[in-house]
């Protein structure tokens, strides 16, 4: 298995929701820790049978330069005894044999910490990938995308949730456990160190002694013990005001691409005054939260920053007794120095990352939540017992059947009930109704991006469908590409391409096919929906549905338009929701949808006149024309 297999474990039904017995507090707390216990159901796949096949050697290779580094550390502590000894006896001759010694140590040293940070970025790199590619094909499957916008739940902004978030979410227990394993080691070994170095202490108490067996090794632990206390106890509300801080980011970052993407509309609305209030008031949220934050970091600093000043002074304090009774040596305090920093510095990891450890916290949560959403929405496409409209094939000749169809909401609301239609080969069905009446709705039912309901959306066997809405979806790229899209853009020769083009009446862009342009913001309303239209004629396809596809378009371009749709797919099955009456003549049936309490119902099923070309129409009057008297 590589890096790109995609996992889609799905958690048990029952640790989703929590117990209803819970309070609300109890209840926000079970979901915050099943957050977390979410996000490793996903993360830990990576080491699993369906993860990355170099996960777990690259993972063992970090481990084991863990411990070559630890080795040169302790290489480093030696050579410092043995230095500070020398120079107390004032042997010069081992003080250039040590001098000497010294550049290999550190070379070699630099070099594994080095080959360290590549392995471990790299592990990072790869898990990050695995799992974004993971999310992404979960995201992107079913229309699931789109159905999170249907739906509640915390899973707004998935963009930044996949991007930032993933990220943080992803390096920091890389971080952490190298971290964590490091300080282990370190700890064990130089807890040795100090054990042997420092031996025993007696302190004179009245007429009594005290004596304290590795009492450099007992002060480490309690200052230790005190500092992680200290910054567990001043940083407890880390994690809450990080977590707080990374959604209003993101729902700033939001507000700022809406701005981007509605640029047009709000310039020609002059509508600036009021998305900058807009945008001051989303920073306002973020500057709160930054100033929440910075607080917590003030406190943790001040425990960390005097921990850093007081720990190197300790041991020295400390050693100073025996040094002056002649029972160590200056090269064993300076080595019980350096021993008891590391130690120190090993027990202290929480006292440093503690901030780091909050942020992660805070974006794995963040990650999850949309992993639970995208559970829902599976557990949902696999329920037998919530209402879903099922998708099948049609018997015969028909191309697309609705049968006993009822579109509602995710929270069961219904938008129309009980739709029975047959379309046949060729039909072309005009869908009307007044605004609100659902039109639009069904629609997205019977291309499958709206789930909820009952019945079933039946096509005929092998018949592609295409769906051309409102609003097309212009890539970024090249014109080429925004064109060919959902297929590649090498899919169509360049002729092809400049000939859909030119039918459309989009011709004089043909030169620039191969140009990479902001189209999205290049290219007209009306412009759009002719160049969705051109992918139409690329594409070729048996089922055609329109949403309001000619919107955009003045009466004269609507009929240009459909006209050469009709002749260049004459064989095509075409169902079109519209709101102008004039279309009804590119139609040759009309079912209308109709408000209703309880959601709306098809009223009526009829019939239009045969759909014949102006050209043809003005042919046959002139004909007839000629035979007046």
């Amino acid at each position: 298995m590589g890096e790109n297999n995609l996992i889609q474990e799905t958690p048990p039904a029952d640790i989703v929701e929590a117990p209803s017995e819970l309070t609300p507090v109890q209840a926000d707390e079970a979901r915050k820790a099943y957050l977390l216990k979410r996000f490793w159901i996903s993360a830990r796949e990576y080491w699993g049978r369906k993860g990355d096949r170099l996960a777990w050697p690259f993972s063992i290779g970090l481990l084991v330069l863990i411990a070559i580094n630890v080795g040169f550390q302790y290489g480093i502590n030696v050579w410092n005894r043995r230095l500070f000894d020398a120079i107390e006896q004032r042997n010069a001759s081992m003080v250039y044999f040590l001098g000497a010694v010294f550049p290999p140590l550190v070379l070699g040293s630099v070099a594994i910490v080095t080959i360290q940070v590549y392995v471990r970025m790299l592990i990072q790199r790869r898990w990050r990938s695995w799992l974004t590619k993971a999310l992404i094909a979960r995201w992107l499957a079913n229309g699931r995308y789109y159905q999170l916008n249907l739906i509640g739940g915390d899973h707004q902004n998935p963009e930044a949730r996949i991007s930032e978030d993933m990220r943080i979410a992803t390096e920091s227990p890389v971080d952490f456990v190298a971290g964590v394993i490091a300080a282990f080691v370190s700890a064990s070994t130089f807890i040795i160190v100090l054990w042997t170095i420092g031996g025993a202490l007696t302190l004179p108490i009245g007429d009594t002694f005290i004596t304290i067996p590795g009492f450099l090794v007992v002060t480490a632990v309690l200052y230790a013990v005190i500092t992680s206390g200290s910054i567990t106890f001043i940083g407890r509300k880390f994690v809450r005001v990080s977590e707080a801080k990374n959604q209003v980011e993101a729902e700033f970052r939001y507000t700022l691409t809406r701005v981007r993407e509605n640029g047009e509309s709000i310039a020609l609305l002059g509508g600036e005054e009021e998305e900058r209030n807009d945008l001051e008031k989303t920073f306002a949220n973020v500057r709160q939260q930054w100033r929440l934050l910075a607080h917590q970091y003030m406190r943790t600093t001040l425990v960390s920053h005097g921990s850093m000043l007081i720990a190197p002074v300790v041991p020295v304090l400390l050693c100073a007794p025996k040094f002056l009774d002649g029972s160590m040596s200056l090269g064993q305090v300076m080595q019980a120095a350096s021993a008891f920093t590391i130690v120190q510095s090993a027990f202290g990891w929480l006292v440093d990352n503690y901030p780091r450890l909050a942020d992660w916290n805070a974006c794995a949560r963040r990650v999850a939540s949309l992993m639970m959403s995208l559970d829902g929405l599976e557990q949902a496409e696999q329920s037998e017992s919530m209402g879903r409209i099922k998708r099948g094939e049609t018997e015969g000749e028909i191309m697309l059947s609705l049968n006993d169809v009822s579109v509602s909401l995710g929270d069961g609301t219904a938008v129309v009930k009980e739709t029975q239609v047959e379309v046949g080969p060729g039909e072309r069905v005009l869908v009307a109704g007044e605004s609100g009446a659902g039109k639009s709705t069904l629609v997205r039912a019977i291309a499958g991006l709206w789930p909820w309901g009952g019945g079933s959306v039946n096509f005929h066997a092998d018949r592609q469908l295409f769906m051309l809405p409102q609003r097309p979806y212009i890539p970024s790229g090249t014109l080429r590409r925004a064109v060919a899209y959902p297929q590649a853009a090498d899919r169509w020769t360049a002729d092809e391409i400049c000939m859909a083009l030119e039918k459309v009446g989009l011709g004089h862009l043909s030169d620039k096919i191969e140009d990479e342009a902001p189209w999205d913001h290049t290219l007209s309303g009306g412009e759009k929906q002719r160049l969705a239209f051109a992918r139409l004629l690329l594409n070729d396809p048996d089922i055609i549905v329109l949403d309001e596809a000619t919107s955009a378009l003045d009466e004269k371009t609507q009929d240009k338009i459909m006209e050469m749709m009709i002749e260049e797919l004459p064989g095509a099955t075409i169902v079109s929701v519209a709101h102008r009456a004039e279309l009804e003549a590119f139609h040759s049936r009309k079912i209308t949808l109709e408000k209703h309490e309880g959601g709306a119902r098809l009223v009526s099923d009829i019939d239009l006149a045969p759909y014949e070309s102006k050209r043809n129409v003005f042919t046959r009057l002139m004909k007839y024309s000629r035979k007046l008297p």
